[in-house]
């Protein structure tokens, strides 16, 4: 699943190839996921210049000349596919620009959905996250921080990848439990979300300058089955529930109550 990292590279890639173009067609392969029917979707970005891309959480939104906005969650495995490419499979809808380019939402899940006018959820950003309302939320929650970071209903972005990394670099447990942990691990843990997620999406950006998708993993520290120790030396060890894995080291400190 792509992760903010990934989404600001994409955003940006989206950006530079395909702003102030107009979009000639919009076609639909799945309609099912849409929030509005085919042909109003058609009939309200057709003809319409593309004027930014942004990312919002876990969102990718394209932002139109006539106050627009077309929400693209990739879910677990959504791909963009530029539409150059000899074939694209598993499309959801597609976008077709004048000159000739374009690129297509794709899932073989199907999952992928296209959201006309998202709604702004009251939630912050894990990269617009402030230390006072970021110290009240740990305040109020029993939950494990693993999972407080993951949940997109009190902070959106991060994924499982992520949250094993800001946790490393912060030190601290992913099985610590968020009201448990002291100011000053309140603090480190909000220093580790913006600087592992900010430098990540400038390492992936510089190795894929022109990607509308793929995965970057040489950048990871400890959530990667290919190494066994973390960069200082601990040994990576590996929790599994379910189909998550979450990677951690004896380096990381347990908060309990």
């Amino acid at each position: 699943m792509p992760e903010l990292p990934d989404l600001e590279v994409f955003a940006k890639n989206l950006q530079k190839r395909f702003k102030n173009k107009i979009l000639e067609t919009v076609e639909v392969s799945v309609a099912k996921k849409l929030n509005v029917s085919s042909k109003e979707l058609k009939h309200v970005l057709e003809g319409h210049q593309l004027k930014s891309v942004s990312r919002a959480g876990k969102t990718l939104q394209l932002h139109f000349d006539n106050d627009v906005v077309l929400g693209l969650h990739l879910m677990l495995h959504g791909e963009l596919k530029a539409l150059d490419e000899e074939e694209v499979k598993f499309q959801i809808v597609s976008f077709h620009f004048k000159g000739g380019d374009g690129f297509a939402l794709t899932d073989f899940q199907k999952a992928a959905t296209p959201t006309l006018n998202p709604e702004d959820p009251d939630v912050p950003d894990a990269l617009s996250l402030n230390l006072s309302s970021f110290k009240d939320l740990l305040g109020k929650k029993k939950v494990q921080i693993k999972t407080l970071l993951m949940d997109q209903h009190l902070i959106r972005g991060i994924g499982n990848t992520y949250a094993d990394e800001i946790l490393w670099e912060a030190r601290i447990s992913p099985f610590s439990i968020a009201k448990a942990i002291p100011e000053a691990g309140v603090k480190e843990l909000l220093k580790a979300i913006n600087h592992v997620l900010s430098k990540e999406a400038a390492d992936i950006a510089e190795k894929l300058p022109d990607a509308l998708n793929g995965e970057v993993k040489d950048f990871l520290r400890v959530h990667r089955a290919d190494i066994k120790k973390s960069p200082t030396g601990a040994a990576i060890q590996i929790e599994k529930k379910g189909t998550r894995k979450t990677y951690y080291t004896d380096e990381q400190v347990l908060y309990t109550l």
